[in-house]
């Protein structure tokens, strides 16, 4: 089956089909809007043929009182069907944006170390927008017209077929040229969406590393890169463009050469006495109601190919498997008591180079574990599993004994807390930053956390206190700050297991300071894993374990690695020195 099968079924029972109703009132319209409007050209026959010729004062006034109606009737048609459909389509496309983040919510944590932000946010934003020339007055239009053409058709044969079937000539050549202009366009609308999405994900970057741009004096190479990013976009529309053009000038030249045509043959049709004037005006209106549905339908057509481009996309991700398979995760932790076991874990990023290799350790209950070793040496993997962002590709993960790999996620992590180097805050106030893992947290659970954390050592200098807008990614604070906030937001979830990636690093000692009697309280009755450059920070952890190349090199407490005088030893001996 093709890709535009799939993808127009996809979409068939994913949004027309539950829309039926609707879409079946705008189809009712659109009927009643073409009916209305073929009123017009039988008038005008009558008009030429007969009240004109008979000075038949009162007919006259019927087909005015007919012809007013029709368009009264066009109007309100018109009128009701975009507003229905449109607000509707509009409607949609708030609902599957809405699904579309949804489900990137269920990806792993691996697929957006594989995909840009802006790249994201872009497949949220703009490839759902299609999904309006669907449900909206697009694909009416396209059947509304269909059934005007041949209607229109049908009468034109009647009212003389010879004219007709010249006509239908040009008509066929041009709907042949639209179908092969379609087949080739989609394509190119598929790769304009992901030179937008690269193009925005740049941008985004560029927003973000602001600083380091400017630090670096590289704003004239940043440009560079985006100039080539929208100069690629800009082929690319230009390659759409160059093909509508021509199915548009296509259209024109070979309509034209119709009308033409119908000129020719009226005229002789009508001094040979076999056509009256009111038909041939007959004929030429409902021409133009035959021929405007189909040139109508080239320009929906373009817009349903860039639809179909977009949904193919949005059926990429939505279809992607998301990380809590209910089939394979069928396990739910109630109160875990946060007893972790690796048992020969072996894990590789891309399936061919390992990054751990068959390791095992216990951690118990309240148990602190550290891991140090050299950048790259696996220390991040290990938290990585133990949180569940990663499986492991042999052994198992045990969390009381329960394998990891087949646990419930929101039942596991609702029972974990992170806190990260480089932890995130969203832009807003201290406050909500604290209560993301609990909105609906007390004021008295809020003021624990904040004063365990020891946030209020410098809210309590701020005008606003806990409701001081913090910018975006918390700008406006130290990194001591930060971290603060980040470890009253976990303090606050009231976990079972903590992870603590280098929570220290890179502060001064006041902060420092600070952040060791916070995270003390952290850590008290929790497991928790500790990672972290500095060794000074974790001579209290009940287990230190040093990683290199992916093995746990040595295992121990801070001074039995010490008396050791192995690979801990070399560490710790270098850092003091410093």
């Amino acid at each position: 089956m093709s890709k535009n099968n799939v993808s127009f079924s996809w979409a068939f029972k994913e949004f027309i089909w539950p829309r039926k109703k609707i879409i079946s009132i705008g189809l009712f319209l659109i009927i009643i809007r073409s009916l209305s409007g073929l009123i017009l050209p039988y008038a005008s026959k009558n008009l030429i043929d007969e009240v004109i010729p008979s000075k038949d004062t009162e007919g006259l006034t019927i087909l005015l009182v007919a012809v007013c109606t029709a368009l009264l009737f066009q109007s309100i048609s018109s009128f009701s069907l975009t507003r229905l459909l449109s607000v509707e389509a509009q409607h949609l496309i708030s609902i599957l944006r809405a699904k579309v983040q949804e489900k990137l919510l269920t990806l792993p944590v691996s697929f957006f170390d594989n995909n840009k932000s802006g790249a994201l946010v872009s497949r949220v934003m703009t490839d759902v927008e299609g999904v309006r020339n669907l449900v909206g007055t697009g694909l009416v239009q396209l059947i509304g017209g269909s059934i005007t053409a041949f209607i229109s058709l049908a009468i034109l044969i009647k009212i003389n077929a010879q004219m007709t079937l010249f006509v239908l000539v040009p008509v066929t050549v041009f709907a042949l040229i639209a179908l092969k202009a379609f087949g080739y366009i989609r394509p190119i609308f598929r790769a304009r969406g992901k030179i937008n999405a690269t193009v925005t994900g740049r941008l985004t970057e560029t927003l973000n590393g602001i600083r380091i741009i400017k630090g670096f004096n590289a704003e004239a190479q940043e440009q560079r890169v985006f100039e080539k990013g929208v100069d690629d976009l800009f082929q690319n529309v230009k390659k759409s463009l160059t093909a509508t053009a021509f199915m548009t000038s296509s259209s024109t030249f070979l309509l034209g050469l119709a009308s033409a045509s119908i000129m020719g043959m009226g005229g002789y049709f009508i001094m040979k006495n076999t056509m009256t004037y009111g038909e041939f005006v007959s004929f030429t209106l409902f021409l133009g109601f035959m021929i405007a549905p189909i040139v109508q339908m080239s320009n929906i057509g373009s817009q349903l190919t860039e639809a179909f481009a977009g949904l193919d996309r949005t059926q990429e991700l939505m279809k992607l498997p998301q990380e809590n398979d209910p089939k394979l995760r069928i396990i739910r932790l109630n109160q875990i008591e946060g007893n972790v076991s690796f048992n020969n874990i072996s894990f590789s990023y891309d399936n061919k180079t390992e990054v751990l290799h068959n390791i095992s350790f216990e951690a118990s209950k309240g148990s602190v574990t550290a891991l140090v070793g050299s950048s790259g040496s696996g220390k991040s993997t290990i938290a990585g599993l133990a949180t569940a962002f990663l499986n492991p590709n042999s052994g198992q993960v045990l969390i009381d004994g329960v394998d990891l790999s087949k646990v419930d996620l929101k039942s596991f992590r609702s029972q974990l807390g992170v806190v990260l180097q480089d932890d995130f805050l969203y832009e807003g106030t201290i406050r909500e930053n604290i209560l993301f893992p609990r909105p609906d947290a007390s004021e008295d659970d809020l003021l624990e956390a904040v004063n365990g954390a020891y946030v209020n050592e410098f809210t309590d200098r701020f005008t606003d206190g806990l409701d001081t807008l913090i910018g975006e990614r918390g700008l406006k604070l130290s990194g001591g700050q930060k971290q603060r906030i980040s470890i009253a937001r976990a303090l606050l979830a009231n976990p079972k297991i903590v992870i603590l990636d280098e929570a220290t690093s890179n502060l001064d000692t006041q902060s420092e300071a600070y952040i060791q009697k916070s995270l003390e309280v952290l850590m008290k009755n929790r497991t928790t894993f500790v990672i972290a450059h500095r060794l000074s920070t974790i001579q209290k952890a009940d287990q230190i374990l040093v990683v290199e190349d992916g093995d746990i090199v040595e295992r121990g407490k801070h001074q039995e690695l010490i008396e050791a005088k192995g690979r801990y030893f070399e560490l710790y001996t270098y850092q003091t020195r410093m």
